[in-house]
């Protein structure tokens, strides 16, 4: 028996009773290619993203001439993938683009020629298996009828989902595009996965990785209640089948002080007819969060039917033994684990 092997059988044989039955999906992970197009040359203009390989497995992420982000092999070997996921016990990961390369502050046609390439180079690295590396699109958003073309397209072609930023500029999740946009996944069963991106406040956190830890929670809750009290949820199907990223930001912990405003104040209910937790069947959320106290608080506000397993691996900042949390709850059925571990996301992706 291989190193690996063992690993995994291992990760089997941890506190979910029942995991010989339980298919585990990890729908929140990221990748780059391992090189793509020179985009500055093609597009004459600075400051586009590419991947510095600074020695074997190892690579910088830049912008331009400036250092974003170190990385490692992961994010680019599909065999690297399979090797880790075999490792931690996952049978199927769901991947998605890094938010750097959405390119929503570009003109739109060359966001949705970056779109394209990069959908279609997701899926050369998930043909290494198909059965068990899965993508999630990007489209140009600030396009809304070139953003429907592409995820149609992209889905067509094999993607399972979209991934989208929860706002292109000064545009949030209630703007009537997006919600076009929305409305247009929701016709065609695409799912959604809602990621925040280019943080606000970034003039007072630019130390301690503070734009990552205090405003991405704020970004994603500021995406949920727009869509909450804009009474956006009215108008949009609810076959609409939605997931926002890190266990829905801070919006779990402030659902009571949300939900209180909207008792006492005709301001925060004008456009929203029912209080906010009327609305938590109408998204999910995926379970990075890494406290058994929050996973505990998430469950009890969404439901152990809308939490997926998300790792946001294979980033410093995500579950660096994916499952983890769910599998040693200390008080979670094995029923809940097998929810939650795997059998939620596959039914919101249709994942057989």
């Amino acid at each position: 028996m291989t190193v690996i092997e063992k690993a995994r059988e291992q990760a089997s044989k941890s506190t979910l009773d029942n995991s010989a039955d339980t298919t585990v999906v990890d729908m929140h992970t990221h990748f780059l290619p391992s090189q793509w197009p020179d985009l500055e040359q093609r597009f004459g203009t600075p400051d586009w993203p590419w991947l510095k390989h600074t020695e074997p497995g190892k690579a910088m992420i830049m912008v331009g001439q400036k250092e974003f982000r170190p990385v490692y092999e992961a994010l680019w070997n599909p065999a690297l993938r399979i090797e880790e996921m075999d490792r931690d016990g996952v049978d199927i990961q769901v991947m998605c683009a890094t938010p750097i390369l959405f390119s929503y502050e570009r003109p739109a046609a060359q966001a949705a020629e970056v779109a394209q390439i990069m959908n279609d180079l997701a899926l050369e690295m998930c043909s290494h298996n198909a059965g068990r590396l899965k993508a999630l699109c990007q489209v140009p958003l600030q396009d809304i009828d070139a953003s429907c073309r592409e995820v149609s397209r992209a889905k067509a072609s094999g993607h399972i989902g979209v991934q989208i930023g929860n706002h292109v500029g000064p545009k949030d999740m209630d703007d009537e595009g997006l919600i076009t946009f929305l409305q247009h996944c929701a016709s065609e069963n695409i799912p959604v996965l809602v990621h925040p991106w280019d943080m606000l406040g970034r003039e007072r956190m630019s130390k301690y990785m503070l734009q990552w830890l205090v405003a991405m929670p704020a970004e994603t809750q500021l995406s949920v209640l727009s869509l909450i009290l804009s009474g956006a949820f009215e108008r949009v199907s609810r076959d609409l089948k939605l997931c926002f990223a890190h266990g829905g930001g801070s919006f779990a912990f402030t659902l009571g002080r949300v939900d209180n405003a909207w008792h006492h104040r005709d301001i925060v209910r004008e456009d929203c007819p029912h209080p906010p937790s009327h609305y938590t069947d109408r998204f999910y959320v995926d379970s990075a969060v890494f406290s058994e106290d929050a996973l505990d608080l998430l469950v009890r506000v969404m439901g152990e039917d809308r939490v997926l397993l998300g790792s946001d691996s294979p980033f410093p900042l995500g579950e660096q033994q994916v499952g983890k949390l769910v599998r040693e709850h200390s008080s979670f059925s094995p029923g809940r684990k097998s929810r939650i571990l795997g059998a939620n996301a596959q039914a919101f992706f249709d994942l057989e």
